[in-house]
């Protein structure tokens, strides 16, 4: 398998890629600089967002916006303005927190979960966007929020808390989107390195991306074998998903942030966006938002 660098720019702390399907671009964050970026692999334009604020996770919205998990909240962001409005900050009492990984369910709805600035234990939690501004906390105790993905039956969600070095379990009710019944389904070896990011294929394994790990992994989510490893250029892998034509390439995450000069001087690479085209494996296509301009003013008229 060929890893190759998609651009010469590198994130301090690179996030949640996101294939935008109509646009034929990749987006991601780099949630350090406060920072979405899309790259078109076709075109070579690479267009750069500055949000102000430290941002988890951006996701698409079905008219083309973004609706992003930011330090302070839920909001929506203009990509061709860069205009950022406030939705919702369930955690305006918690200064302390920020919001980290996010994906949009099967349900319609924005999945994030928070973390402590100072990576302290349990002091996050996970929550629903609904598409009418309803917040929902759906698990507390959280110490560092990352990876999810839905079984391809949408009858399980697959969840990671960092510091756990598991994936977990729950049963999924699409209708409701409520979750219940957890329990671990992989435990990943310390010597992995931390599980941070995840995506599932197209055959219901799981991707995880691993911090401090310098690698990506497949498993089986049903019998908590591995059944793949791919070595990386960069120690602090961060999360994956996959995209180009039929969802069979996978674009990389990673970081520099917290490296020494000697560790930095031997990752080159770190903090880049990586590809491996034609993996022999595909995606998913990605969900959106259902959240336009007009529905955000009379949902934000409503909270007013």
């Amino acid at each position: 398998m060929q890893i190759e660098v998609v651009l010469p720019h590198r994130c301090l702390l690179g996030e949640g890629p996101v294939w935008d399907a109509k646009r034929k671009v990749i987006c991601w964050v780099d949630i350090l600089r406060g920072e979405i970026h899309e790259y078109s692999p076709y075109t070579k334009n690479h267009k750069t967002i500055n949000v102000n604020q430290m941002v988890g996770a951006a996701v698409l919205c079905a008219d083309g916006n973004f609706m992003a998990a930011l330090r302070n909240g839920f909001a929506f962001v203009d990509r061709e303005t860069s205009e950022v409005t406030m939705i919702a900050d369930p955690e305006r009492h918690l200064p302390g927190n920020r919001f980290n990984d996010g994906k949009i369910g099967p349900d319609g709805r924005f999945w994030a979960g928070t973390m402590s600035h100072t990576d302290e234990p349990e002091q996050g939690s996970f929550y629903t966007l609904d598409t009418d501004h309803t917040v929902v906390k759906k698990i507390d105790k959280v110490s560092i929020s990352n990876g999810m993905a839905w079984s391809l039956d949408h009858k399980t969600f697959y969840y990671i808390d960092t510091p756990t070095y598991t994936v977990v379990a729950y049963n999924y009710d699409k209708t409701s989107g409520q979750i219940s019944e957890k329990r671990v389904v992989i435990n990943i070896p310390d010597e992995d390195g931390s599980p941070d990011g995840m995506t599932m294929d197209n055959q219901g394994m799981l991707w995880v991306a691993h911090w401090d790990g310098w690698q990506i992994t497949r498993w089986n989510p049903d019998t908590g074998e591995k059944l793949l490893a791919i070595q990386m250029p960069a120690a602090r892998i961060t999360s994956c998903a996959f995209g180009g034509d039929n969802f069979g390439d996978l674009y990389i995450t990673s970081a520099m942030t917290g490296l020494s000069d000697d560790e930095l001087a031997r990752q080159p690479l770190a903090g880049s966006l990586f590809v491996i085209k034609n993996i022999g494996y595909k995606g998913l296509p990605g969900l959106e938002f259902g959240c336009s301009k007009e529905s955000r003013a009379k949902n934000q008229d409503k909270l007013e």
